[in-house]
């Protein structure tokens, strides 16, 4: 239908689908102290209508379910975690197509994430215990990003504009007072500021690609077994960096052996010099108990190999993913490499907590909703924190918001995009529409295919065969 002519429209979710599509990666991906093998990626189509106009428009959100990143667990097997997640999927699309807040995406979504999120959790948990662990809120936030972003495409769609131009007073009836509060002694005013306001205004289309460096990955070709898949992808990280012109460099360390840790950062930073890769990030997952561990090894590095040191732009997420409950004084790592919180920026709200013990960067994923990263990046601006914005090897549409956002964010270098290293075949279909997407060729991704309104996936144009929902309140 023809979208409503004023500019501030009020509409409800009126139905939602549901489906999850299966990926086997081509080689083993780890980090941290679990490896993914396979992954399942949950779709979401959702209807919005506009209650005085009548018109309607369907949006599209996907995120992979990665069990290992949102819930490392010793005691829940892959299989029950997995299985958790899917279950909640459906709880929330029963809860999502009878919401019934109202207004622009950002709004509702907020509406959801605060007040229909945790009571919902709060209930699958209780419906669980004696199961296993609970689901975790990191965990509960990416299953339910598929259907927020799937929010914010569709009233891109009813609007008739590319979702990040109605960020502004033109389409939202709050501005970000109502959502946002300054850090405790900060004179900084949201009155009459829209996240527009702290967005890149023109974006490019040529974003810097990151390259994930995962602990199974090997080096060079002395370190390959004679097992790994002839699939016509490279196999080694020299191979990557000559096929894509790589320029960034991430390294996924275990944060619990500093000699192993040390000694990887040392030699990809070798082959990053032979090569003139410029940058490079280590990632401990989480691993890490104290600060001790951190600045030893960077002050290794510093003493020992001064020019990898150099080349080290920032240091992500050692530290463990509940903030609130370790609440560690990082301002030792911080002064000596930018700090970036990833598992623990749940909100704005961890990120004020971060801030507060000596974080100053945060890395921005869509996989923890498109409401939540939006409302963080606006406050994290505010507050002079840099930003990054970081993969969940997100493929097929997953990969586009990802994108997109690294482009408005105005992130410190880039974007880290590695589903092309992982599982390239299972994009082909989008890859067909949007080539620059799916590949790296002179160390960038290309945006330039994404066009039109909501997230401008082109969905029409993906020729893509989908599963059967396994929810359909559209069939009611």
């Amino acid at each position: 239908m023809v979208p409503p002519t004023s500019q501030v429209v009020q509409p409800g979710v009126t139905s939602v689908r549901l489906y999850f599509l299966p990926i086997k990666t081509r080689i083993p991906w780890k980090f941290g102290s679990e490896v993914l093998t396979e992954v399942t990626c949950a779709r979401v189509c959702l209807e919005l209508t506009d209650p005085e106009s009548g018109a309607t428009a369907v949006g599209w959100g996907e995120t992979p379910l990665n069990v290992q990143w949102v819930w490392p667990s010793d005691s829940v097997s892959y299989a029950g975690r997995h299985d958790a997640l899917t279950q909640f999927c459906h709880i929330l699309a029963e809860a999502w197509s009878g919401y019934e807040g109202r207004g622009h995406a950002l709004e509702v979504g907020h509406q959801f994430l605060d007040d229909e999120l945790p009571v919902q959790l709060d209930n699958f948990n209780v419906n669980r215990r004696g199961i296993g662990e609970p689901v975790p809120q990191l965990a509960a936030l990416v299953c339910c990003s598929a259907f927020d972003q799937a929010l914010h495409d569709a009233y891109g769609k009813l609007v008739g504009r590319p979702i990040y131009e109605t960020y502004t007073e033109e389409f939202m009836s709050h501005d970000l007072a109502h959502y946002l509060e300054p850090a405790e002694g900060v004179s900084i005013d949201f009155s009459g500021k829209f996240p527009q306001d702290y967005l890149v205004d023109k974006p490019s289309n040529q974003v810097v690609a990151w390259h994930a460096v995962g602990g199974l990955d090997p080096l060079d070709e002395s370190e390959l077994t004679g097992n790994e898949p002839d699939d016509g992808y490279p196999l080694t990280l020299e191979q990557w960096i000559k096929r894509d012109e790589l320029n960034c460099l991430k390294l996924k360390l275990s944060g619990k052996d500093a000699t192993y840790d040390y000694d990887r950062i040392v030699a990809v930073g070798q082959i990053a010099e032979r090569h003139a890769v410029s940058w490079l990030t280590t990632d401990f997952n989480c691993t890490v108990r104290e600060p001790f561990y951190v600045n030893d090894i960077l002050d290794r590095l510093r003493d020992e190999h001064p020019s990898i040191f150099g080349k080290v732009l920032y240091v992500e997420q050692p530290f463990p993913y509940d903030i609130e409950a370790n609440p560690i004084d990082v301002h030792s790592v911080s002064a000596r490499k930018p700090l970036f919180m990833d598992e623990s920026a749940h909100d704005w709200r961890l990120v004020r907590l971060g801030r507060s013990l000596g974080w100053n960067g945060v890395a921005l994923k869509t996989c923890k909703t498109q409401t939540g990263a939006i409302l963080s990046l606006c406050w994290a601006r505010a507050h002079g924190m840099s930003l990054m914005v970081q993969d969940l090897t997100n493929p097929m549409l997953a990969q586009i918001p990802h994108l997109v956002l690294a482009a408005r964010a105005g992130t410190i270098m880039g974007v880290e995009t590695n589903s092309m290293q992982y599982y390239p075949e299972a994009s082909l279909p989008e890859a067909r529409v949007h080539p620059g997407l799916y590949q790296r060729r002179g160390g960038v991704v290309d945006l330039s295919t994404i066009k039109g309104p909501g997230f401008g996936y082109r969905i029409e144009e993906i020729e893509r065969e989908l599963p059967a929902p396994t929810f359909d309140s559209m069939a009611f």
